[in-house]
């Protein structure tokens, strides 16, 4: 009996001293791979703080500002932003406001304009005259913007970004309302499961399931509320602020990264009546894109990759990226 009873013991202590995790809405206690710095400014009557990372030589001639996709925030591009610094580039990698380990304001009137400004003004604290932007997904479509609105920007380099077609075109407006409830309720395991059926081609990987880190301690947090009203709030820019018509505009050198599997395409659950459109024909898109500017877009595609080709095949996405800078 005295052996079960201490038996008891050590399982209960072992269960207790096994913190579940939780973050609150800045991810206090989630450590990123650099160093976190903090940019302080005033926004919509608010008081915000965008966090950013700052690697390499701060007296380095080359600068690349690196941005994060919707799903996503800066701790993902760690070895992206390594190899960079090693090509002598100082490398900055903001969070966006609503992101990561930025504010999540109560609420704010979000479009690619306004983080636009936010970015370049974190740009102009650190003294930085021109760089190259690096977009992924929604992260492209921030970088299309603020190309078009900074003389800055010396480069673009997109890699599979989303707003490749004018989503309004084809689905419903939905109200902010609409974005919430899905985001309020959705699980790890969903998330897992669309980004394993729409990134990674059905297949799984610990360094996949690292990525959800952020995610899986959010839900464990008392801001969850909070982190889900940003997150449905920045659906808006997706569908509000479309870049189709930026692209033609444009006047730098735009490297255009596409993995030929991608189907990404925000809306097509919710088609206008009688669309019948594919959304996110990821193989199509990028030729149709090039002929809005052909003389400033540089297509590269990877055939049979994703809408993440950077982590479902790093040998080949390294191959193409690198020798851009």
């Amino acid at each position: 009996m005295l052996k079960i009873i201490i038996l008891l013991l050590i399982v209960s202590c072992a269960q207790n001293t096994k913190k579940t995790l939780s973050y609150d809405s800045e991810l206090t206690g989630y450590e990123y791979p650099f160093t976190v710095e903090t940019y302080k400014f005033t926004s919509q009557r608010k008081e915000l703080k965008m966090r950013y990372g700052d690697l390499g030589n701060k007296k380095a001639k080359k600068i690349a500002v690196l941005l994060h996709g919707k799903n996503f925030s800066g701790y993902y591009w760690d070895r992206i932003a390594d190899e960079l610094v090693k090509k002598n580039y100082r490398v900055i990698i903001p969070d966006q406001i609503g992101f990561g380990k930025s504010t999540k304001p109560e609420s704010y009137q979000y479009s690619f304009q306004q983080l636009a400004y936010n970015t370049q003004g974190l740009i102009d604290s650190l003294d930085i005259e021109n760089y190259t932007l690096v977009g992924h997904s929604m992260g492209g479509m921030l970088a299309i913007h603020m190309a078009y609105m900074s003389k800055k920007v010396e480069k673009v380099v997109l890699v599979d970004p989303i707003g490749l077609e004018d989503y309004l075109k084809y689905v419903e407006y939905k109200d902010p309302q609409f974005f919430f409830q899905n985001e309020i309720n959705k699980s790890v395991e969903a998330f897992r499961k669309y980004q394993k059926k729409n990134y990674y081609d059905g297949k799984w990987s610990d360094e996949y399931e690292k990525l959800l880190t952020p995610f899986k301690g959010w839900k464990n947090g008392g801001d969850w509320e909070l982190i889900a009203w940003n997150n449905a709030l920045t659906y808006g820019p997706i569908f509000q602020n479309e870049i189709i018509s930026l692209i033609p505009r444009l006047r730098v050198p735009v490297k255009l990264i596409l993995g030929t599997r991608d189907r990404t395409g925000p809306g097509r659950g919710w088609k206008k009546d009688g669309v019948t459109k594919k959304l996110g024909q990821y193989q199509d898109l990028g030729k149709k894109i090039k002929k809005l500017n052909p003389k400033r877009v540089e297509l590269i595609e990877l055939p049979g990759l994703g809408h993440m080709p950077q982590f479902e095949d790093y040998a080949r996405f390294e191959k193409v990226f690198y020798p851009l800078f």
